[in-house]
Order: structure tokens, then C-alpha cells, then sequence
């Protein structure tokens, strides 16, 4: 029988990701799969179903990440815990910056800084993306939808909402025409 994972645990793991990971959704999707999976929580087929459900749901990606990691873990109750874990230390340090900002905002080591991070913030969510693809694009077609999708977001600047409707009705026509041949 599996060992039920303690709520203190879950709120700890999720504390972790949320105070050590600075740059936002996207930038904790490879803490948060590290974490799960150094603490086995998680298979690798697992996180890109998380990932997407939690892309394609309205709201802040960390938080719909924490929401469904956490329901898989230990239902209502790990949602909640995770999402406050996740948020907890952000607010207290967004807080805390808020309330230095006015006497920093103007001085040129903390804008050095910020501009410094930015580009490692890139690189990351890059490296992330790359990852993601080798493990979930196994077939051509597969390569050619997660291409044209980049292209048609970052080049074309369609909305991601109207590429995933797009291809939701695509995968049911093409479904509906096997079952049809198949018969």
C-alpha cells in the first residue's frame, strides 16, 4: 500500500518552489517537476498532462500547477496546500520588495541586476521546452504541430486559444473519420 504524503510535506515542496524560483509560471515548471520526481510524487508521463491541463485552465499557471499537482497527490485538501505553499513565500517577498521598491527603483545596480536575470529566465524556459519536446514529440506529426505552433504564436502572433480550438476540433474530425473507416 502507497504511503499517503503528509499535507506538511506537500506545503513544504511547494514553499520551496515557490520562494527559490524567480521569474514566474513558466520558470517553476522545471522546479516543480524536479521536486515531484526527486520525491518519486510524479512519473514522466504524469507532469505533461499537469502542464497542459494547467496551461489550458483560466487563471496563473503556478497556481493551476499547484492546484492539479496537488489534487494528485491528496485531492481537495493537497490542492489547497500546494497553491498556498506555492504562493506563500512569493507575496511575503513581493511584499517586502514592494515596500523597498520606492527607495531602490531608480538605482542602476538593481536595474543591472533585473536585466542580467532576464536572460538566464529565457534560457531556462528554452532548455525546459527543448526537454519537454524530446520526451512528448515521438511522432513527425507531432514535431510539425509543436513547430507550427511556435511559429504561429511567436512569428504570427496568433492566440494560443485559437490554435489549441484549432487543433481540438482537428483531433475530433480526425478521430471520427478512423472510427467511420474502421466500421
Amino acid at each position: 500500500m502507497e504511503e499517503q504524503i503528509s499535507l506538511g510535506r506537500i506545503f513544504g515542496a511547494f514553499a520551496k518552489i515557490g520562494a527559490f524560483t524567480i521569474g514566474g509560471g513558466y520558470m517553476m515548471i522545471p522546479a516543480i517537476e524536479s521536486e515531484m520526481r526527486s520525491r518519486g510524487w510524479i512519473s514522466d508521463e504524469e507532469l505533461p498532462d499537469i502542464v497542459a491541463i494547467a496551461q489550458g485552465a483560466p487563471g496563473l499557471l503556478t497556481v493551476n500547477m499547484a492546484i492539479f499537482a496537488g489534487y494528485r497527490l491528496r485531492g481537495v485538501p493537497g490542492s489547497i496546500v500546494a497553491t498556498l505553499g506555492s504562493i506563500a513565500a512569493p507575496f511575503f517577498i513581493i511584499l517586502a520588495l514592494a515596500m523597498l521598491a520606492a527607495n531602490f527603483q531608480d538605482n542602476v545596480i538593481v536595474q543591472k541586476i533585473l536585466h542580467g536575470v532576464r536572460p538566464a529566465s529565457v534560457a531556462i524556459i528554452a532548455a525546459y521546452t527543448v526537454k519537454l519536446s524530446r520526451r512528448n514529440c515521438k511522432k513527425w506529426w507531432q514535431w510539425v504541430i509543436a513547430i507550427g505552433t511556435l511559429a504561429a504564436v511567436a512569428l504570427l502572433k496568433l492566440s494560443p486559444i485559437y490554435i489549441l480550438l484549432t487543433l481540438i476540433i482537428f483531433a475530433v474530425a480526425i478521430t471520427a473519420w478512423r472510427e467511420r473507416r474502421e466500421r
